[in-house]
């Protein structure tokens, strides 16, 4: 790893520090980025997003996703973990730390907008920024893809079942145009872009001229990381300082839904006896949340200064640094779950 790589969280830090900063000193700035958007998708971090990810992307070789069957075990995990368990336990957690244990500190009439917001980020499997995680914890990124591409799918006909399901509501208002436009911008666009860049490099310059592309690349999808952090907490800067309370009591039961989420995945692929570099990115991607879908599904149902709204901005500030601890936990154990992992193969191999 490089100085700067290894040193990610300590920049994350810094740039969270001055987010909130230039939020709260120079709100006017920060109001004018956040308005250059369509249908609740905010352009300025759909292109620092591009820049994430199109790194990644040069890496998938097509022709090899044929070759992501042999994965099947991750892929059900990814799907128990994110469309069976995930909106159930934040659900629940919602109920007991905001709903019961903090409900004497949080405003009586927004209790059930809060934990309404949480299940809604929580019915939302993440997916753009889900290729930086799977990434940093040399993921396999044909499985990412390909895991993504399934979420994507299955989120168009189960999202408003789920929310609807555990709030109560006949139907819920599902905003289609941020969906789509989401997908297309994060997925469809830059997967596009990648592969013909990707094609062309090698036409003309063969797997030499990909790699130093790539290496070059690296640093710039750092860079972006961070820019795209500053903006996040410069939306919110003001919110931060005005209601740090609440948005401090709002994070624990996200916290604890990423991470316990993160950690059945991760120990379920090892019980499975997946490759690491499959538990990685179903891990992560078990635990994330496409906040673009969840913050403006909860505008729509509940208005924009709502706490649902709210909740779902808690999700978006902590979505960054948390999943990058995620990816060092991840990293951390690889030893300890391949000596699992090669266990279960070998005791499923035995007749």
């Amino acid at each position: 790893m490089s100085l700067f790589e290894r040193y990610l969280t300590v920049w994350v830090g810094l740039c969270i520090v001055a987010g909130v900063l230039l939020g709260h000193l120079v709100p006017a700035v920060f109001h004018a980025i956040g308005a250059i958007e369509i249908a609740q998708v905010n352009l300025p971090v759909a292109v620092l997003i591009w820049l994430m990810i199109v790194p990644m992307l040069l890496k998938i070789d097509f022709a090899a996703l044929g070759e992501v069957g042999k994965h099947w075990r991750g892929i059900g995990v990814t799907l128990l973990v994110n469309w069976a368990v995930k909106p159930f336990s934040m659900a629940l957690l919602g109920w007991l730390f905001i709903g019961w244990l903090f409900r004497p500190l949080l405003p009586a009439d927004q209790i059930d907008s809060y934990i309404a917001g949480l299940i809604i980020l929580a019915a939302a499997p993440c997916t753009a920024m889900v290729f930086v995680w799977s990434n940093l914890t040399r993921g396999e990124p044909h499985f990412t893809l390909s895991q993504v591409a399934l979420n994507d799918a299955i989120m168009v006909v189960a999202f408003a079942p789920i929310v609807a399901l555990l709030l109560g509501l006949s139907a819920i208002t599902v905003p289609w145009g941020t969906l789509v436009l989401s997908v297309v911008l994060y997925i469809v666009i830059p997967v596009i872009a990648a592969q013909m860049l990707r094609r062309r490099l090698l036409a003309h310059g063969g797997q030499a001229a990909l790699d130093r592309l790539l290496s070059r690349l690296g640093p710039l999808s750092l860079v972006a990381l961070l820019a795209t952090l500053v903006l996040l907490f410069g939306f919110q800067g003001e919110a931060i300082i005005a209601q740090p309370l609440v948005i401090a009591l709002l994070a624990v039961p996200i916290l604890i839904q990423v991470y316990f989420n993160a950690g059945l995945a991760y120990v379920l692929n090892r019980i499975v006896g997946e490759a690491h570099c499959v538990a990685g990115p179903s891990a992560l991607i078990g635990a994330s949340n496409f906040f673009e879908l969840a913050v403006a599904a909860a505008i729509s149902l509940f208005g924009f200064t709502s706490g649902a709204a709210l909740a779902t901005v808690v999700g978006v500030l902590i979505e960054v640094p948390v999943m990058l601890s995620v990816v060092w936990i991840v990293n951390r154990s690889k030893g300890w779950y391949e000596r699992g992992a090669a266990t279960g193969a070998a005791a499923r191999s035995t007749p």
